[in-house]
This record gives structure tokens, sequence and C-alpha cells, in this order.
């Protein structure tokens, strides 16, 4: 990883993903829709494995839904975002 210079990109996705875990935890929202949120995030945690720019994408789709005031936006299907 440290090689190709990914370790930043990594890191930094890292960091924003554990945020999101912390946000949707804390979000007042029925439980259906933050299951949802939560496999959306469990999508995009696999994904940064292999592919940390598409996740940080992702990610920042879902920032911004939640910002928004969104959450459910996508609907509960985790892949919704794009991600498989």
């Amino acid at each position: 990883m440290e090689r190709d210079g990914q370790l930043p990109l990594h890191q930094l996705v890292a960091a924003r993903l554990k945020e999101a875990h912390t946000a949707v935890r804390t979000l007042r929202v029925p439980e259906d829709v933050r299951v949802g949120l939560a496999r959306r995030l469990l999508v995009i945690t696999a994904a940064a494995r292999h592919d940390p720019a598409g996740a940080a994408r992702r990610l920042e789709r879902l920032v911004a839904d939640l910002d928004a005031g969104a959450p459910s936006r996508r609907g509960e299907d985790p892949r919704a975002d794009g991600s498989v």
C-alpha cells in the first residue's frame, strides 16, 4: 500500500468512515433507516480495501445525504449508491 502512494488516501477514508459510523449510530431515525445506512457503510468499508478512491466518492455521497437530512433518500438497498 505504501509503495503505490495509497496510504494517505486509505487513512483519510478510514477516518471519514469512522466519523460516518458515529454519525449513523447517533441519528434520530427509525431503526430500519439506521440499518439501511449501516449496510451502506459496510459496503463502502469493504470497497475501501480494493478501491479507496471509489469508496471515498461513495462515502462523500452518503455524508452529503446525511448532511442534507435525507438519510433514506436512496432507500434501504446498500447497493443503491453504485456499489456492489
